[in-house]
């Protein structure tokens, strides 16, 4: 069975203290699998958190450390043309998938 679960973006315990007061938007996840939301639960417990906070954590780390497509087709068309090896192709790839 599928769980509707709505979870509310945590933002204050993230946001610097100017913004505490601020209004914070909602996320409302559909049809998410049951054993995806245990797996959420477990690993938010694991840590210590809510799952909202988890979900929250877990959501602004892959924003910061995944480009959008348009950035990097826009990186790639940068270097159309040139002549990188496969080495040097690669090496930038795993670049951009690599957190910061």
């Amino acid at each position: 069975m599928r769980r509707e679960t709505a979870v509310l973006a945590d933002y204050v315990a993230l946001a610097a203290p100017s913004y505490r007061n601020a209004i914070m938007t909602n996320l409302l996840v559909r049809d998410l699998p049951d054993d995806v939301h245990a797996e959420l639960q477990r690993r938010a417990a694991a840590e210590g958190q809510s799952l909202q906070r988890y979900v929250t954590r877990q959501l602004s780390r892959l924003v910061e450390r995944t480009p959008p497509l348009a950035d990097v087709l826009a990186r790639i068309e940068r270097h159309q043309g040139g002549t990188v090896g496969l080495a040097v192709a690669a090496e930038d790839l795993t670049d951009v998938r690599q957190p910061h």
